[in-house]
């Protein structure tokens, strides 16, 4: 019995262990099922993080900005440029190890330096710490001591100890050595970058301007800021468990791209000339706002851009308190908003040029098209006036001189409002140019399904729809190029120098375009164009010797969605030369308070202040580009030789002698005729001089009645003239040979106020 009890005791005992043994098999099955869970859960959802946190703590990583590329005019000169400044970095790292150290550990040289610098000299046995350097480094960068105290102890996300930290940017070269001087190991000055305009104002609104670390923040710094900006540097080491670099190792390092030059379609000489006249303009015109935009017809190219006023993009915040706006933030937009691209504006006037051409391209209107004005219409429930008076009955050439209302009411009723839409369309109106420049604003075009009678009338002459400044002059380059409509753009190419600094141009601006109209037809209104500144609206904007045509419009300002009273937009648009254009211009001035806002008061003078400046500066040494004057050839037959070149070089003309005579017997071409500034005149001084007495008559439209007097009485022609203002019609045509002591009737013509 005994012996069965021991062997039930023995299996008892047995079977116990085996339980307890599984038991103890599931438990560590189980303990190492959820560490296996908990490793792929870490590995796989956590992973990134632990490895991130790995990383913060065995690397050591310094970022290496890069150099922000150049503006440039279309002549090299700098617009915008990054001045070496310099920055101060903190390899804490380093500069832990550097506190560390104890006095006997540090050579006599270095200890006089420390002391010489204002650094405490450590005690024997323990270092410095962070209190002993922070005063010195602030009062080296004019920083406070617990700025400068909280970078020395800057954490990591995770907790840890940082490894390094910006302290200052864009530190001028002075404060920079004195940082140096402190010779305090970990302390990491470097170059950087600052960005710097150096006119000031200059084209502010097109550069735009930069925040604090050079990220475009407007202009072309903001459309073009992933060229400009270029891809920053960097340097990466690993750290032992003492937070020191590996020996053995080698850093990483990344060497930074610098930012590639922007080169601007922007003549230097050009925006000069149009920053002084839109200032004179915002000054003498009490106005609100005056925008100038200068361009190359044939190619989209903006030459100069200027709104008044402006701002200083090195100082971009200034100023921003004079302009409206809800809060700093809506002022400092607005001071920075490029009117002559984001704004929009009822044309006025000026829109008659897309009109005329409608008319002219759908065949319904040409030159000898009569128009009766009886000085107001009424259509659609309105009644359209005239600003001054009626002109009874005219022709196409006649009603843009004019600029008569009433007269293009008509015509936009004889397009229909189906065929003017398509042209509005085609000219690039309700959309944006494309001009690459940020903030482009649209326009409106009223829905055509909703037009009224009345609505067709008013668009026809400029009011209703509306236009940005941009879009409006590239439909008016059309006209001026021969029809085809180009993207207009300030950007010319984008460079970089190689390694062996040459220039390599990456990019260049390709413009969409797309013709939208005849040669044929636009030769035709450039030629009413200039008529308009020969005897209409534009008068005051005639320069002797140039052809040059344009457009007045005096439009009445929309505020809070209606007209404002006594407020206007006066406007010109002007092509030169009238037959080949190869600029056009626009001036807006805003609000005109001056007790004048027609722009035929307001604009053309600006307009030939402006035409005046560029021709000179086209037709001196430093263009490349000529706008060559016409010369209306003196009288100089029965001169002495001598006298006779003297008087054609005063002209601006050259002279060949043929013969061996003390005078001038004939001349070929004859006096009176029109040539280019330049040309060769051929003088005979012996031969038949029956042709003496017969001379060319030339064109004096646009003249002056003092002026034509003048020119005419030198040729021998004798003048009559009936009314008042400018010489706006001739009974004799230009070219026409006659002889000496003819009489040529003249009608002059105030301009009218538009």
């Amino acid at each position: 019995m005994e012996e069965q009890a021991l062997k039930k005791k023995k299996h008892v005992s047995k079977v116990k262990v085996r339980k307890r043994t599984r038991s103890v098999a599931f438990s560590l099955t189980a303990i190492f099922a959820i560490l296996i869970i908990r490793l792929s859960y870490i590995v796989m959802v956590d992973g990134k993080d632990y490895s991130a946190r790995a990383e913060e703590q065995w690397t050591s990583e310094v970022k290496i900005d890069a150099k922000r590329g150049e503006v440039l005019d279309r002549n090299g000169n700098e617009l915008a440029v990054s001045a070496n400044v310099y920055r101060v970095d903190f390899d804490l790292n380093s500069i832990r190890n550097y506190l560390k150290r104890p006095a006997k550990s540090i050579q006599n040289k270095e200890l006089s330096h420390m002391k010489s610098v204002g650094i405490p000299i450590p005690t024997e046995g323990s270092g410095l710490t962070n209190d002993d350097i922070a005063p010195v480094i602030a009062k080296v960068l004019n920083m406070d001591v617990s700025e400068i105290k909280a970078d020395l102890e800057k954490k990591l996300p995770s907790g840890a100890d940082a490894f390094s930290v910006t302290v200052a940017r864009k530190i001028e070269k002075d404060i920079a050595d004195k940082v140096k001087e402190l010779n305090i190991n970990g302390i990491i000055v470097s170059q950087d970058t600052k960005r710097y305009y150096p006119n000031n104002n200059f084209l502010s609104h097109v550069l735009g301007t930069t925040d604090p670390d050079g990220k475009g923040l407007s202009g072309v710094e903001l459309q073009y800021n992933s060229y400009l900006s270029g891809i920053p540097g960097m340097k990466v080491a690993e750290l032992d468990k003492n937070n020191e670099d590996l020996p053995y190792t080698v850093s990483q390092y990344t060497q930074p791209v610098n930012g590639k030059d922007v080169t601007l379609t922007i003549d230097e000489n050009i925006q000069n000339i149009v920053e002084n006249i839109a200032q004179k303009a915002y000054k003498d015109d009490k106005a609100k706002e005056v925008s100038i935009l200068v361009m190359n017809p044939k190619t989209g190219e903006v030459l100069g851009m200027v709104n008044k006023p402006d701002f200083d993009p090195n100082n971009p915040y200034d100023g921003a308190s004079k302009f409206d706006g809800a809060d700093l933030n809506d002022k400092i937009q607005k001071m920075w908003r490029n009117r002559l691209v984001s704004d929009t504006f009822e044309p006025g006037s000026i829109f008659k040029v897309i009109t005329t051409i409608s008319g002219l391209e759908n065949n319904v209107a040409n030159k000898d098209t009569q128009f009766v004005d009886n000085g107001s219409i009424s259509v659609g429930g309105i009644v359209v006036k005239d600003a001054e008076r009626e002109n009874k009955l005219q022709n196409l050439l006649q009603i843009i001189q004019n600029s008569s209302n009433v007269c293009f009411v008509k015509l936009g009723q004889m397009i229909g409002k189906d065929k003017l839409y398509e042209s509005i369309n085609k000219f690039g109106f309700g959309k944006v140019s494309g001009i690459d420049l940020p903030g482009e604003a649209s326009g409106i075009v009223k829905p055509i399904d909703k037009v009224s009678e009345a609505d067709l009338a008013t668009i026809s002459f400029g009011q209703t729809n509306t236009v940005n400044s941009v879009q409006y002059m590239a439909a008016f380059n059309a006209i001026a190029n021969g029809g085809t409509l180009i993207q207009p753009h300030v950007m010319k190419e984008i460079t970089h120098n190689d390694e062996n600094n040459v220039k390599i141009v990456d990019e260049t601006f390709k413009p969409t375009t797309a013709t939208v109209a005849s040669a044929e037809k636009t030769a035709e209104l450039r030629s009413y164009l200039e008529g308009v500144v020969t005897g209409g609206t534009a008068t005051g904007t005639f320069i002797d010797g140039y052809h040059i045509g344009g457009k007045t419009g005096t439009a009445e300002k929309v505020v809070g969605g209606k007209y404002g009273e006594g407020k206007y937009i006066s406007s010109f648009v002007g092509m030169a030369p009238a037959n080949d254009p190869k600029v056009t211009v626009m001036i807006t001035v805003d609000e005109p308070s001056n007790g004048e806002y027609y722009a035929s008061q307001v604009a053309v003078p600006y307009a030939k202040l402006l035409f005046t400046g560029i021709f000179d500066y086209l037709n001196s040494a430093s263009s490349n580009e000529k706008i060559v004057k016409d010369i209306i050839i003196p009288e100089v037959r029965n001169m002495k030789v001598s006298d006779a070149e003297k008087v054609l070089k005063d002209k601006g003309l050259d002279c060949n002698i043929d013969g061996s005579e003390e005078t001038i017997v004939s001349m070929k071409p004859y006096p009176g005729s029109s040539v280019k500034e330049g040309s060769k005149i051929t003088l005979y001084t012996s031969g038949d001089a029956t042709y003496n007495n017969n001379v060319v008559m030339p064109n004096v439209r646009g003249y002056s009645k003092e002026d034509a007097t003048t020119l005419l009485k030198n040729l021998g022609i004798t003048a009559t003239f009936e009314g008042n203002g400018v010489v706006s019609v001739q009974n004799i045509s230009e070219g026409e040979v006659i002889p000496k002591g003819t009489t040529a009737e003249l009608i002059l013509s105030s301009y009218y106020e538009d």
